[in-house]
């Protein structure tokens, strides 16, 4: 395939691999990028000398094209840049945060920026920041989220309508079909973040992948709309924030019941009662463990025939 994206970060399928926390170490991020697509390492559960480690490794494991993501509201964002610059990390992904802050010292030292967006303003507010793309993330995204609730097939559009730069869409993709939809729909790539937490690569815990093939339609919810709206598993701590919101507790009541740490106690030590589990709508689809590599082969072979299927018929 030949896109605008693939063209961007020399990869041969315009599939990316979203940077998520305690789920995308350096193996799911090498594994991505050597079946073709783009691997993200999430950096936003890591100590800088764990993300130094994780990208060396990164580096032995591949030779293609990785990036990481920088949610921009880490505590020690200025070590883990200090750290891609000086590791030759050439492709960033942003999130969480204003794009202005860090995207001209990133490109002055020859990285491509992409930042993640939930809505139509924040995507004019990149193109303005001079990022080189753009995720446009719809509400049916695991982990953190957009306080609009636009879904992705509403979302996506609009961006298109309103920017020119280079476009992935994520939220509710984990196949084939669902990235021709994103095509439809103007994107130049996906980015995908659920199929990939259930492979043997992504450093979440078995028991966190073993709930996300287990799970079904209405499994998921958008919740802590009060602090940082995120998806989560319904368990026990879910229920718990939801009971706390239904009868109107204050953002500091809220903010102690969350406590710390608590999306590692879910994803990446396996508390699937008292844990944050972050995982997106799509996970209901998701049945099985199955390698990277394979979920990359899969998404390709489904979009072709899609592809195909739609060229040869008429309406």
């Amino acid at each position: 395939m030949n896109t605008p994206i693939t063209q961007l970060f020399k990869i041969k399928h315009p599939i990316v691999q979203a940077g998520m926390i305690w789920c995308s170490g350096w193996e799911l991020a090498s594994a991505v990028s050597n079946a073709g697509g783009l691997g993200l390492i999430g950096s936003g559960s890591m100590y800088p000398e764990v993300l130094r480690d994780q990208i060396k490794k990164c580096k032995a494991a591949t030779s293609l094209p990785f990036g990481v993501n920088v949610p921009l509201l880490y505590p020690n964002i200025e070590e883990h840049i200090k750290i891609i610059i000086e590791e030759g990390v050439k492709i960033v992904f942003t999130s969480a945060g204003n794009p202005k802050i860090w995207t001209n010292h990133l490109k002055q030292n020859g990285i491509t920026v992409v930042h993640v967006v939930s809505a139509v303003k924040f995507a004019l507010k990149c193109q303005e920041a001079g990022v080189d793309a753009i995720v446009a993330e719809g509400f049916e995204a695991g982990g953190h989220n957009g306080r609009e609730e636009t879904t992705t097939m509403v979302l996506i559009p609009q961006v298109r309508n309103a920017v020119k730069l280079p476009l992935i869409a994520a939220g509710g993709i984990g196949n084939g079909h669902q990235m021709a939809a994103a095509f439809a729909l103007g994107a130049d790539g996906v980015q995908v973040g659920s199929r990939f937490v259930a492979t043997p690569e992504s450093s979440a815990h078995v028991n966190f992948k073993n709930a996300v093939i287990q799970s079904n339609e209405g499994d998921t919810k958008l919740t802590l709309k009060q602090l940082t709206p995120v998806r989560l598993i319904k368990n026990k701590f879910y229920l718990t924030i939801e009971e706390a919101e239904k009868r109107g507790a204050s953002i500091e009541e809220i903010t102690t019941l969350l406590g710390r740490a608590r999306a590692k106690k879910g994803m990446f030590e396996g508390d699937l009662i008292e844990g944050e589990l972050e995982i997106g709508q799509i996970s209901g689809l998701i049945k099985a463990i199955v390698p990277a590599a394979q979920v990359v082969e899969e998404m390709v072979k489904e979009f072709e025939e899609v592809m195909s299927k739609f060229k040869n018929q008429s309406f």
